[in-house]
């Protein structure tokens, strides 16, 4: 990009400051116009008997007919999110459904129920909801209307009309038996060159995502060893006349080093963590989304084998072949075309989120 070789140059002339380097940045994929707005916020803690949980507040602005009004609000706690997210993945099996934070996130660095891993969560469950909503699908779907208009009690009644255990069982059971008959036959290279492609990402995402924890370690015991520090010249210069004024500077430096290393912190936490930890969780559903194309294909496959080898029930055989292949290249054309929109959606944010760490490293050593 010749745009990146000039701001690279550092001619005399040129401003380097963090914001005029960023500003030469231009990223494609300009929003389309969008007839959905989503907002979570407003969390609320509940106390009962039996549990202590969080609701957050969604609200919902429309323009779209199928929508009885134009704007709603309804409180849902994390459950009513996995549950949606269940839904969607068994009504599109090989579309990628974006992730949600998981039950305990950030093991180490935030306490349950406290601010930061409330806020923290909120983000994460906004950031679901809208990429559902800007998703071409999945937008549709008619359990994701239900999640953002229904009452609580209208979404409690809605959820039990769901599969039986006895249904959910054949299900896994089928999923199982498919998954361990062997790898797919007549997968088609695009596939494979998925598959190879996740393996690789899911390995270097899940480094970035341990690095970027460890760098975060790293600057939160510097923050707290320089918290200390700094008083201590402070002290000092009480106690010594001679050198009070060049203690008093170094506990001032100290001070402001202090202050511009938990900015940077609140970068990292803010900007780059969730990111990352975002696409380890994406890698694992990916990994997922192919497994199930597999299975599509595999049943197939079995069944052409099937009828290679019966004489009788050629009819039958020729007319389940026929829906699965539809099937098929149903899962074959939705997953394709997810695909492509995934990495696209997955390089914007990579570039905007490592850009942004960049501007504030610039920012925080001109400090």
């Amino acid at each position: 990009d010749t745009s990146l070789a000039e701001v690279n140059s550092f001619s005399p002339s040129m401003p380097i400051s963090p914001s005029s380097m960023i500003n030469q940045y231009k990223f494609e994929d300009e929003p389309e116009l969008r007839d959905l707005f989503i907002t979570v916020d407003d969390p609320e803690s509940h106390i009962t008997a039996i549990e202590t949980f969080i609701t957050y507040r969604v609200v919902t602005k429309t323009s779209r007919g199928e929508f009885d009004s134009s704007e709603y609000e309804v409180r849902r706690r994390y459950q009513d999110f996995l549950w949606l997210k269940s839904k969607l993945e068994a009504a599109h099996p090989t579309l990628i459904i974006p992730p949600l934070p998981e039950k305990f996130i950030m093991k180490g660095m935030v306490e349950r129920f406290s601010d930061e891993f409330i806020e923290t969560r909120r983000k994460a469950l906004h950031k679901f909801l809208n990429r559902i909503a800007d998703h071409p699908t999945l937008t549709f779907n008619e359990d994701f209307k239900i999640f953002l208009t229904a009452q609580a009690w209208e979404l409690s009644s809605h959820k039990k009309q769901g599969p039986g255990l006895l249904s959910r069982m054949g299900q896994t059971v089928r999923a199982v038996a498919s998954s361990v008959r062997g790898g797919v036959k007549n997968r088609p290279e695009t596939f494979t060159e998925m598959n190879d492609y996740m393996e690789t990402f899911s390995q270097k995402i899940n480094v970035l995502d341990k690095i970027a924890h460890r760098i975060y370690k790293e600057e939160r015991e510097y923050f707290n060893e320089m918290k200390e520090y700094g008083p201590i010249h402070t002290l000092w210069s009480a106690s010594e006349e001679d050198i009070a004024d060049s203690l008093k500077g170094v506990a001032s430096c100290i001070d402001k080093c202090c202050k511009a290393t938990e900015k940077r912190m609140a970068g990292l936490s803010e900007n780059l963590l969730p990111i990352l930890h975002e696409y380890v969780l994406y890698s694992e559903i990916l990994m997922g989304v192919l497994k199930r194309r597999d299975q599509i294909q595999g049943e197939l496959d079995s069944k052409v084998d099937a009828l290679a080898n019966k004489k009788t029930e050629k009819d039958l055989f020729s007319e389940e072949i026929g829906k699965l292949e539809d099937k098929v290249e149903c899962a074959n054309n939705a997953l394709k075309a997810d695909w492509d929109r995934w990495k696209q959606n997955m390089q914007c944010d990579m570039r905007s989120t490592f850009t942004n760490v960049a501007e504030n490293n610039l920012r925080y050593y001109e400090e």
